[in-house]
């Protein structure tokens, strides 16, 4: 299944433009690469490194006939790359040319046990030839680790040519003899269910599958299979869509735990066998923008059509590639449409939420929130983000009383969770207020979340405001070490410092915290205890006095 990483270099007349394009590879920037590299394959046309990274950079923004062309040359001039196998036979299956790939395979010009098992067991469909189709299927369920996979796509084999009552036979199959219950799985067996006629399994597979998701792809086919309307099989009709079938398997089984470039060539193959495989785009998509290519991903996201079913996760996942490019104003507007043309939809408008809260947009993300607990079912799991959300917007409006009334109804849909402890608890801290239940709350957050900087530095700022210094100067210590350049933390540290008398070490905590960058109104109020002590900065505020006099010190 491993695809060779390229060898050393043997040849470079354009230094210039390979140093470029490797420059170009590092920051994943396939376009600016993909430029370089064949400008130097003009002066060095053999280059197997050259063709190599060309051939794997054409091949991620998806210009597969440019990639087709340099996988050809790869392998008619004998260079070694299993890149090149790989796109050959993406090639092979694309032309239908069923006959190459069996020619690739005995001249063991293949990609690995999975795909070259695979590969060979769907050219045997293509050829029609299902009876030897379904020995080479049973070969990659015998093969160590390969079950799933084997049963997988015998099935879809099986029911690309009708034979509904085999293919469900191992769909439903259980864990414990190999069939893993994947929601593609779960999508092709309800077609499958359909065709026999089993309309109410089919709709129990998917609502059970689903649970509580408002997945749309599901919600489509329920509200199609209540209306009476049998699903026709489409979920791999021809070979060349089971070929597509076997390279998304593989992007979805190593997604996240190979590298992102290395998966998206398995999603971009499925592209390219498959321009309707809107899960397989959608992958690509996101991959991008893991890589931080938010153009790429924004324009990959953009190919799924206003009446395929993830339109509206596709939209959601292009406003956050325009937020993450800076572009944040255009994503609002697209969540906005979003919402206009299909309705409250409660995730677009958390996400909405989202987005705006980030730009300290505090009242209209507030709204957007509201609209989408409005949207949310009264027992849906995810009430409580929403509900926390709001609060930490209705707190920075300065509406304390709707903010502690959202944090505390998150917090009996999820009691123990330490974000909405702390930020209670500390914002309780604060206001100088119900300080015992503060502490016992980010105690909790604590012990949820030992190693979080900011959740100890609110356990030492409580310690603090209820004057055990010296307890809090332990945990202040410790909230440092685990956020150094923090610049609240440092502040902090200096104010615990100078309550027990060590004042040298809190004004090198607060010029620490100044070098930070702080907000002004923080570094002005760091600029007038250095100045004057903390005891005369909280003498003026009009602040209780440090619980320990000065004389005591």
């Amino acid at each position: 299944m491993a695809i060779a990483a390229a060898g050393p270099v043997v040849a470079d007349p354009d230094a210039g433009a390979y140093l470029a394009a490797r420059t170009a590879i590092m920051d994943y920037d396939f376009a600016l690469s993909a430029a370089y590299l064949d400008r130097a394959l003009i002066d060095d046309p053999q280059n197997p490194v050259l063709l190599e990274e060309a051939l794997r950079a054409h091949f991620a923004l998806a210009d597969i006939d440019r990639a087709f062309a340099l996988a050809d040359r790869m392998i008619a001039i004998g260079i070694d790359s299993q890149t090149a196998n790989f796109i050959a036979m993406v090639h092979a299956a694309k032309s239908t040319d069923w006959q190459r790939i069996f020619a690739l395979l005995e001249q063991g010009q293949g990609v690995g046990p999975l795909v070259d098992g695979l590969a060979q067991a769907w050219s045997f469909v293509g050829r029609g030839r299902m009876t030897r189709a379904v020995q080479s299927f049973d070969e990659v369920t015998d093969s160590p680790g390969l079950r799933a996979f084997g049963l997988y796509h015998k099935a879809l084999a099986l029911a690309s040519v009708g034979d509904f009552e085999g293919a469900d036979a191992i769909l439903s199959l259980p864990p414990e003899q190999g069939m893993q219950p994947t929601r593609r799985a779960a999508l092709a067996r309800a077609e499958i269910l359909s065709q026999l006629g089993r309309k109410d399994e089919a709709i129990a597979l998917l609502q059970n599958f689903a649970g509580w998701t408002s997945d749309p792809v599901f919600l489509d086919k329920i509200a199609r299979l209540d209306s009476g309307e049998a699903l026709r099989f489409d979920f791999v009709s021809s070979p060349v869509q089971g070929m597509a079938e076997v390279f998304f398997s593989v992007a979805a089984a190593i997604e996240g735990d190979a590298d992102n470039d290395y998966t998206l060539l398995y999603s971009r193959a499925a592209e390219a066998l498959d321009p309707a495989h809107s899960e397989a785009i959608i992958l690509s998509a996101s991959l991008l923008e893991a890589l931080g290519r938010y153009d790429e991903a924004t324009e990959t996201y953009a190919k799924i059509s206003k009446d395929d079913p993830v339109y509206f996760k596709a939209e959601l996942g292009r406003a956050a590639a325009l937020d993450s490019a800076g572009r944040t104003d255009t994503a609002i507007e697209v969540l906005n449409a979003l919402i206009r043309n299909s309705g409250e939809l409660p995730d677009a408008l958390a996400t909405l939420g989202d987005m705006l809260r980030r730009g300290n947009d505090w009242a209209n993300a507030n709204a957007a929130y509201t609209r989408a607990l409005a949207a949310y079912g009264p027992n849906d799991p995810m009430r409580w983000i929403i509900l926390y959300t709001r609060g930490i917007t209705s707190e920075r409006m300065g509406n304390w009383a709707d903010a502690e009334a959202d944090f505390r109804a998150a917090l009996v849909l999820q009691p123990d969770h330490p974000s909405i402890l702390n930020y209670l608890g500390y914002s309780l801290v604060e206001r100088r207020e119900k300080l015992d239940e503060a502490l016992g709350m980010i105690e909790r957050a604590v012990a949820g979340q030992p190693d979080s900087g900011a959740i100890v530095d609110s356990l030492a700022w409580v310690l603090y405001r209820l004057g055990r210094y010296d307890e809090a100067i332990v945990h202040m210590v410790r909230a440092a070490e685990l956020e150094p350049l923090d610049p609240i933390v440092s502040d902090h540290l200096g104010d615990v410092l100078w309550a027990v008398g060590r004042e040298a070490e809190a004004r090198f905590q607060w010029q620490r915290a100044l070098s930070f960058g702080p907000e002004e109104k923080d570094a002005i109020r760091i600029r007038a205890k250095l100045a004057k002590g903390l005891d005369k900065v909280l003498e003026e505020e009009g602040a209780p006095p440090l619980a320990v006099p000065r004389d005591d010190r």
